[in-house]
């Protein structure tokens, strides 16, 4: 039992009480079983083997609870997105009548994406239906993505809509992108034109992630140095590393 009486602060025993309960949680939800469309976009080819093969990740590499906390802000300003949107005029769809989310399946199954939502209609100067995704980012993010925009700022979440206007057939008109800043609660919007070769990329990029994955051929790293920033990141940076490859 945690002594509350003890010299450590209140707030270190409350977090560790709630980092417990929200990597339980987590485990409770299972791994799923597919490639995910939002990831295709990653740097490396060999990490998105190791996720959609579920290896265990390096020890001491398991997400931690300030990550989860994290994601959890993103799906609470989601939410948040979602009611200013429609305050403002937008028709925005973000389940199907039974209740699921709009999304798609390829390669059986395999291959899956979950969309934010879908605008149907709205205020004038804008064309419909639209995708629509968002994003909660930290304020130097958000300054990059205010910079130079999505594709050069946030490539992974570039060829995620485009790969979700493909496959949703909503590749007509722009999508609606926007990002809320998390410091200042400042708002992002970009209208994304469909990228046709980068749809494609990122679907042949599937196929061969799928086929080497289940073939056991490992795919060539992204980078030649285990000290690059994105190996330091990657959950499987140990396991990856002493494979002479």
């Amino acid at each position: 039992m945690m002594d509350f009486n003890s010299s450590a602060s209140l707030s270190g025993q409350v977090t560790a009480l709630i980092d417990v309960g929200m990597q339980h949680a987590r485990a409770l939800q299972g791994a799923r079983q597919y490639l995910g469309a939002s990831r295709l976009g990653a740097s490396c080819e060999r990490a998105l083997q190791y996720e959609y093969a579920q290896a265990p990740v390096d020890a001491g590499r398991a997400t931690c609870g300030r990550m989860l906390r994290i994601f959890e802000r993103g799906h609470v300003m989601e939410d948040c997105m979602v009611g200013w949107l429609r305050a403002a005029g937008f028709d925005l769809r973000t389940r199907k009548k039974n209740g699921e989310q709009f999304g798609f399946e390829a390669a059986d199954g395999r291959l899956q994406g979950h969309v934010d939502g879908v605008i149907v209609a709205g205020p004038e100067g804008f064309q419909y239906p639209t995708l629509w995704e968002n994003k909660c980012l930290g304020a130097k993010s958000f300054r990059e993505l205010e910079k130079n925009r999505l594709a050069v700022a946030k490539p992974i979440y570039a060829a995620q809509v485009a790969l979700y206007q493909a496959y949703l057939d909503l590749h007509e008109h722009p999508a609606l992108f926007t990002a809320v800043n998390a410091d200042t609660m400042e708002i992002y919007a970009e209208l994304v034109p469909f990228d046709a070769a980068l749809a494609q990329r990122m679907s042949d990029r599937a196929v061969k992630v799928i086929t080497a994955t289940e073939a056991g051929e490992l795919l060539p790293r992204a980078f030649a140095d285990s000290t690059h920033f994105e190996c330091r990141m990657c959950a499987w940076q140990d396991r990856c590393w002493r494979i002479q490859a």
